[in-house]
């Protein structure tokens, strides 16, 4: 008679293939990595939820920016802190280990540096933060050092350093909150211009490698709402010559969609569809302000140019 027991060392059983890995599971903390959701396309988002999330996102920028300007601050500080954690959740998926704490607090002082002090400080606050993460990384030992700063200070450039000119845009004596306001509707113009152009006439790719969505049609759409918005803007609020606004949008254009394309790069090497699940129907806070911190830098040097501070 053949024994029953004929396999002694199958081994313990193996896990069912899907259905225990729920998605909460995956953002509770900062050692676990982005979450790689379903692929779906923009319009598969939930609509109702992008819209309130926002409009929320947009009322606390225009509130403090309009009523009270230092708090403006604080919101680009919160949004730094919540950029660099799901950045350093993000990377983890490659095996580096960047540290947070000191990204974190040398985000927000490099920040609050470059509000008070301009752009000198700027740097300042990225050398601290960089040299930060080098003592704070020795405590765990020698192993992938140099990978861990590698991705470190990758984002200690990529979200702090970028977002401060944010900061130093809207401490500008007179008219900052109005460079701010000009700068966010002009990526705003070219993000709608360029899905709009994107869905009626796209057809030929712009990077297919990086972003498939994208084509040069909606590029284009990109770069006509933001100069037709831009020169009417900065007409209307900052007293600049309308073809010297045109000009700000086509740059502001430029700068938003590469912002876009490195943040898909990121994403596509690491394997993420968005970098967290932190905003119904948006994704991450850093796929919300990948066009935004490639804009405020090049805002800020164009806007230091061509038109003169107030006060």
């Amino acid at each position: 008679m053949a024994p029953v027991r004929a396999e002694p060392d199958a081994g313990p059983e193996p896990e069912r293939p899907s259905g225990r890995r729920q998605r909460g599971r995956r953002r509770a903390s900062v050692d676990r990595p982005a979450t790689q959701q379903a692929p779906q396309g923009r319009a598969g988002r939930n609509l109702p939820a992008a819209i309130a999330v926002g409009l929320s996102l947009g009322a606390a920028i225009v509130v403090p920016l309009f009523f009270y300007l230092p708090a403006f601050l604080g919101v680009i500080a919160a949004a730094v802190a919540v950029g660099t954690w799901e950045m350093a959740r993000a990377v983890r998926r490659s095996g580096a280990h960047p540290p947070l704490v000191p990204l974190i607090a040398g985000g927000v002082l490099t920040v609050g540096l470059g509000w008070f002090a301009g752009p000198d400080a700027l740097s300042l606050g990225l050398l601290v933060t960089v040299l930060g993460t080098m003592i704070w990384r020795l405590g765990d030992g020698p192993g992938n050092y140099q990978r861990d700063l590698t991705a470190a200070t990758l984002i200690a450039v990529y979200v702090p350093f970028l977002g401060g000119f944010a900061a130093m845009l809207a401490a500008v004596p007179g008219d900052g909150h109005l460079r701010v306001l000009v700068t966010l509707v002009a990526v705003v113009l070219s993000d709608t211009g360029g899905y709009a152009a994107g869905v009626a006439f796209g057809k030929h790719p712009m990077a297919p490698s990086i972003s498939p969505k994208k084509s040069w049609e909606g590029f284009a759409g990109s770069v006509t709402a933001a100069a037709a918005g831009s020169a009417v803007l900065v007409w209307l609020l900052l007293d600049g010559k309308p073809w010297w606004g045109a000009v700000f949008g086509v740059a502001i254009s430029c700068a938003a969609v590469l912002g876009d394309l490195a943040e898909s790069m990121i994403k596509r090497d690491l394997g993420v569809k968005d970098m967290s699940n932190l905003l119904p129907g948006h994704g991450g806070l850093m796929d919300r302000l990948d066009s935004i911190l490639f804009a405020v830098p090049t805002a800020y040097l164009l806007l230091a140019v061509l038109v003169p501070a107030v006060g």
